[in-house]
């Protein structure tokens, strides 16, 4: 399975109402409740087909071959369709090429946003007598982060506040994701000019949501009826006209399974920003600063809360100081 960078992600998943439309909107979400999210969940993601991870010779009866590398087939290709018919996995990818009997094969790629196609003739291997093309290939992405929060009537969630990225920070297509409860076992703390990182354990025998919908502004979907929501406090949402600069503070779980409240200060409100920074925040908690440096790679998503009101949700992180990071607007993430 392939690990993905989500930006100090945080899972945040957000329910896909148009919140500030209007003035009947506008009251309707003063009078809701959402219970604060601030736990960190596991993900599981389907990449939506055979991605190369690496190219590799195959040794046949009559010599060495590179069948993908030969034809220009590069690392971080998507392979999607083998003759005209959906490659959803592994399985589906190793099917196509038994089924070819080594007759040549119309792959269909993505790449860079771009779709091509491309014949490729599989080899027999000389060890085991299966068909290959030479790649080694992932259908799955894994990562953690934060829950932001989950409306109280309908449990929608939303995450992130970002897009879902690669290693390269390159937005993802995916599909069918699948959420689970993540146990923070360990912290990299975070220094100057490198990113520190949450290590968590999926329980993959406890899924708690199911995630429906991916944005630039995080992913969305529903918590399971049968989630204890017993321990999480219930808050109203407030727009960003109302978030000031000073103190606030964020929750945040740094180790197991329940979320904490550290302090931070909130150092400029930008309104207009439409990169999903409209908060500048501070980590001024000592014991945060202790245990991780600041913000870590996992936190994206925790939940922002000034003046008793969720605010927004921690995004990113300044790499040339962890202490301090970007946050979006709460309406910002809802409205998407």
């Amino acid at each position: 399975m392939r690990r993905l960078k989500f930006i100090f992600a945080a899972f945040a998943l957000f329910v896909v109402l148009a919140l500030f439309g209007g003035t009947a909107n506008r009251a309707s979400a003063a009078s809701d409740e959402y219970y604060l999210g601030g736990m960190t969940a596991g993900f599981s993601l389907s990449a939506g087909g055979a991605e190369v991870i690496g190219l590799s010779e195959v040794v046949a009866e009559d010599g060495i071959h590179r069948p993908a590398e030969e034809v220009g087939l590069r690392i971080g290709d998507l392979i999607c369709a083998a003759d005209g018919i959906r490659i959803r996995s592994i399985a589906d990818m190793n099917r196509s090429l038994e089924q070819s009997n080594g007759r040549e094969i119309v792959f269909t790629l993505k790449r860079g946003g771009e779709t091509a196609e491309v014949g490729i003739s599989p080899v027999k291997d000389k060890k085991n007598g299966k068909y290959k093309i030479g790649v080694l290939i992932r259908d799955t992405l894994t990562g953690i982060g934060t829950v932001t929060y989950i409306k109280k009537d309908t449990l929608a969630f939303g995450s992130l506040g970002h897009a879902v990225c690669d290693e390269n920070n390159q937005s993802l297509e995916i599909s069918d994701p699948k959420v689970y409860l993540c146990s923070v076992i360990g912290v990299n703390k975070g220094k100057r000019g490198k990113a520190g990182e949450l290590r968590g354990l999926f329980l993959n025998d406890k899924r708690i949501a199911q995630a429906e919908t991916v944005l630039d502004t995080g992913l969305y979907g529903t918590f399971e009826k049968g989630y204890d929501f017993s321990h999480l406090e219930t808050v109203k949402l407030a727009p960003l006209s109302e978030a000031t600069i000073g103190k606030a503070v964020i929750y945040s779980t740094i180790d197991g399974t329940f979320p904490q409240k550290y302090e931070v200060s909130i150092a400029k409100v930008d309104i207009d920003n439409r990169e999903n920074k409209n908060f500048v925040i501070k980590v001024t908690d000592e014991k945060l600063i202790e245990e991780t440096g600041g913000i870590v790679q996992g936190m994206s998503g925790s939940p922002i809360v000034q003046n008793g009101k969720l605010i927004g949700a921690v995004t990113h992180v300044f790499l040339n100081d962890p202490t301090r990071g970007y946050g979006i607007g709460i309406e910002n993430m809802i409205k998407n």
